[in-house]
Order: structure tokens, then C-alpha cells, then sequence
């Protein structure tokens, strides 16, 4: 069994539940229509690119060049971005909480997540603080699953993939940090994730 000594958490959809639909179920008013206009407009390949480093406001500009039809809607993305924070995952937060506790594993996150929204989150969720570092990936202009945020991740906090897990709940996300030597768990729900880490050695008392 390996010896784990540092544990890597992704953030959203494994601690915190981020959804555009929570805004969208606002502003239009099916369900369908919500689904379309996601799929279509405002894109999750869109708004990857933000999380790779691309302003907000020249974003939307271009998104609204290209469907001016939607402008009102495109605006709503960012202007009311902290309506799509549905909030914190508590039990994957229990089980940080509980890690931490112990003291024996050092605790960081590697997040998809724009650099300008990113601060938003830190106000209002208090176990982001709680890391000993966190990549984003807005600040790094690359995003997973490129290798080289997973590189920055490593060498900047000096961490042995052999001796770490990283959790995903994205699977393509997880074949970088395994081609590092990382161990790797996608997360599903959290009562996996705790049986899965436990399975791996870890304890949480």
C-alpha cells in the first residue's frame, strides 16, 4: 500500500457545487431553453477559455459580436456569476475538515476556475483557506488538462506524485497527474471519495 503524504483536491463539483443553470432557471423561463441556451451560447468551451486566463469583459464583447441577439443574457454570465454558486459539497468538506484535523497530510487544490471570479469563492467559502496552496488556473493562463498546470503544481510545492492522490470528479482531468505518477480518484459523491482514500491508507482520526 502506498504511503500518502499529500492530498490534491479539484474544487468544483468535488467541494463546491457550481452550476450557470442556477442563474439561467432565473432568467428564462424553461427548463429546455435553459439547456439550449448553455449548450449554445454561453458554452462550457467558452467559459474554459476564461479559466485559462481570458478577461471576462473581452470575453463577453466577443460572445456578444457573435449572438447580439443574447447580449442581455451573455452579460448576465459574469455580471451575476456568484448567483451559479449553489454552495459548499458539506460532506467532501467534512472529510477536508477532517483531514486536515490530523495533521499528517498536506492539503492543496488544482482548480479550473477564472482568475478575476476565483476571490469571489475565497469570500465566501472559508475551507479554501485551509490549503497550504491552491493553482488556478486563470492566474496560470493554462488550464487542466494541460500538463503544465499539473508541472506548476508539482514543482511549485515540491510534491512527490508518487506519494499524493489527486481528486477529480472530471475524468479527463486524471490521466495528466497519473502520467506524473500521482494516484487518482474521480469523484463521484462523497462517501466513495472517503472509501476510496481509505482504501489508499489514509485516516481521518
Amino acid at each position: 500500500m502506498p504511503t500518502i503524504r499529500t492530498v490534491v483536491f479539484d474544487l468544483g463539483g468535488v467541494l463546491i457545487d457550481w452550476n450557470p443553470a442556477y442563474l439561467y432557471r432565473q432568467l428564462l423561463p424553461t427548463e429546455a431553453e435553459v439547456t439550449w441556451f448553455l449548450a449554445n451560447i454561453c458554452t462550457p468551451a467558452w467559459n474554459e477559455a476564461q479559466d485559462a486566463g481570458r478577461p471576462l469583459a473581452e470575453a463577453t464583447e466577443w460572445l456578444v459580436q457573435q449572438h447580439p441577439a443574447h447580449a442581455p443574457l451573455i452579460r448576465a454570465y459574469y455580471a451575476r456569476w456568484p448567483e451559479m454558486l449553489g454552495g459548499a459539497i458539506a460532506r467532501t468538506v467534512e472529510l477536508l475538515a477532517q483531514l486536515r484535523q490530523t495533521g499528517r497530510y498536506r492539503l492543496y487544490a488544482l482548480t479550473n476556475w477564472s482568475a478575476e471570479t476565483f476571490p469571489i469563492a475565497q469570500d465566501r467559502f472559508e475551507f479554501l483557506h485551509w490549503f497550504e496552496g491552491v493553482v488556478v488556473s486563470g492566474e496560470e493562463k493554462t488550464r487542466k488538462p494541460f500538463p503544465e498546470i499539473y508541472d506548476t503544481l508539482v514543482s511549485r510545492y515540491q510534491i512527490d506524485p508518487a506519494q499524493a492522490v489527486y481528486i477529480d470528479d472530471n475524468p479527463p482531468n486524471l490521466p495528466p497527474a497519473q502520467a506524473l505518477g500521482f494516484h487518482t480518484i474521480r469523484f463521484q459523491q462523497p462517501a466513495q471519495l472517503r472509501a476510496d482514500l481509505l482504501a489508499l491508507g489514509l485516516r481521518f482520526g
